[in-house]
């Protein structure tokens, strides 16, 4: 299980964009993270012809599915579609893996009983 954010690992940074110009002025190995496929595409497909690391919040499986198809490196997902979005990247073999978004460690363990790929902190999320 991967754990983004807690204070004793070294992790990737995710920073929240919605526009070319916040892309560019992220730092060098950020990830890239978009609230809204459908307001966003335009910009996932400027980050696959860059080359750029990017995320993408998924409420739904649907969502999940295009993110993979479109290459992000995580989908973070909302608490109570976790298992079932999860499950579809294991019969698929998503390369994108799964995060829930966390606020304490106390949920790391949840989780991980449940077969999700990583957590993330809020904290973590600029």
């Amino acid at each position: 299980m991967k754990i983004i954010g807690h204070p004793w690992i070294e992790s990737e940074r995710f920073v929240t964009v919605d526009s070319v110009e916040k892309i560019m002025g992220s730092s060098a190995g950020s990830i890239l993270l978009f609230d809204d496929l459908s307001v966003s595409i335009e910009l996932l497909h400027y980050c696959q012809r860059e080359g750029l690391p990017f995320a993408l919040r998924a409420g739904e499986a649907k969502t999940a599915l295009f993110a993979h198809a479109l290459n992000a490196r995580y989908v973070v997902v909302e608490k109570v579609t976790a298992q079932a979005i999860q499950e579809l990247a294991q019969n698929y073999l998503f390369d994108t893996q799964i995060l829930v978004e966390i606020q304490n460690e106390n949920e790391i363990e949840k989780y991980a009983r449940m077969g999700i790929d990583g957590v993330i902190f809020s904290a973590a999320i600029e």
